[in-house]
């Protein structure tokens, strides 16, 4: 007997892409048998073994090729070449209840995915209570599923998918749905799989959840696999791919939310981060020194005793840390023409995440601007997965004081 769940070696799976559909019809009756379109490769001599009782973890970007990849596995799609093996039966939490009949009862549903999955009469015969058990609808098990709202539908579905004992199961983004009392039993019975030593595919765009869960983990980039090993090795990497890409992406232009129209008082001509050997850096290792270089030119230095902010913003905007030199108590450089001036994090303690730097000056209540720039400055952090939030705060776990 194979050691192995699931063997998939050098599989393909392209696509032909047509500019216009009429390139279908000549292609169909040309005679000397010309193409007349491109091939796109969804997968691309892709291999994945996934051992009896491990749980995998599938990352990538919308596009890499998961979806695809999971129905080649569950046989909604043939791939184009390649050999696949699978070793037990399937159960898959992805388009949850596309196989039930809308016309048919929840009960006959529940035997005609049963039968779809492989299973007997007989089989489904023993399973079906513990469904009906799971999914909690009451009497509406027995109306149409055409009458059924949404929250019943997707319980019927996770309860039969979940149900049937599979040896291989395969959870697509959602673990729980429905209500609190439903969540807590899909993520139940998700465990016993688990600690039943169930082979489980998890994709997620959570990375913190495949960390949570996986053994191993795929990356999946453009159709091939980009890396694959120990999890937080792969996930790292992924997470700094998507880091760099972004960088390059993102629009560097500096901008002004408010100036007034009144004679500049300051302009700020750049802000930087620094390492530790104040070398220009983008991305930050978790925990290390940051310095923000900040130059910039006064063009009137007739208001007292001027004050600079600089504050961090997550990507959604939530206010992370606005720091400024008059609640430090510190004067800064005002001397007509440049002038230069830096704020040391000796701890960057935020959590892996793309970040930005405001930058603005103000007059000495710290209240007006003279000029006040957004998103002037990117800062990903990077580092272990220790915590979930913004910011990881120094803590100690104990059993007594």
């Amino acid at each position: 007997m194979t050691d192995y769940a699931i063997e998939l070696k050098n599989i393909t799976k392209t696509y032909a892409m047509y500019a216009k559909p009429t390139d279908r019809l000549k292609e169909a009756l040309d005679l000397r048998r010309r193409s007349f379109h491109e091939t796109f490769y969804a997968l691309n001599d892709v291999n994945i073994h996934v051992k009896k009782g491990e749980m995998i973890g599938f990352i990538g970007e919308n596009g890499s090729g998961k979806s695809t990849l999971l129905k080649i596995i569950t046989g909604v799609l043939t791939p184009t070449s390649g050999e696949m093996k699978i070793n037990g039966n399937i159960a898959a939490l992805l388009e949850l209840g596309s196989g039930f009949n809308p016309e048919y009862s929840g009960f006959d549903n529940i035997y005609l995915n049963g039968m779809v999955l492989g299973f007997t009469k007989e089989q489904v015969d023993e399973m079906v209570d513990d469904i009906i058990n799971f999914a909690d609808i009451g009497d509406h098990l027995y109306q149409p599923v055409k009458t059924y709202s949404s929250g019943m539908f997707v319980r019927l579905a996770f309860a039969v998918a979940i149900n049937v004992d599979p040896e291989i199961l395969i959870v697509d983004e959602a673990l729980a749905v429905g209500d609190l009392e439903f969540q807590l039993k899909c993520m139940e019975k998700f465990t016993e799989f688990r600690n039943a030593g169930k082979t489980i595919l998890f994709v997620s765009h959570d990375v913190n959840a495949v960390r949570r869960f996986c053994d191993r983990v795929y990356w999946l980039k453009n159709g091939v696999v980009e890396n694959e090993g120990e999890t937080m090795e792969v996930t790292e990497e992924y997470e700094n791919f998507l880091k760099r890409k972004s960088l390059k992406t993102i629009d560097r232009e500096k901008s002004v939310v408010e100036e007034h129209s009144a004679p500049e008082i300051v302009t700020v001509d750049s802000a930087v981060l620094l390492d530790e050997a104040m070398q220009p850096i983008d991305i930050v290792e978790q925990n290390s020194p940051v310095y923000v270089k900040v130059e910039y030119t006064v063009k009137d230095d007739s208001p007292k005793n001027p004050v600079l902010g600089i504050a961090i913003r997550t990507v959604q905007n939530h206010y992370v840390c606005g720091l400024n030199t008059l609640l430090d108590k510190t004067p800064i450089p005002w001397k007509l023409g440049k002038n230069t001036f830096y704020l040391k994090y000796p701890k960057m303690a935020l959590l892996s995440g793309e970040y930005y730097f405001d930058v603005a000056f103000f007059e000495e209540n710290a209240t007006v601007p003279f000029v006040y720039k957004t998103k002037y400055v990117t800062m990903f952090i990077t580092g272990k997965y220790v915590g979930e939030g913004i910011v990881v705060l120094d803590h100690e776990w104990k059993d007594s004081i």
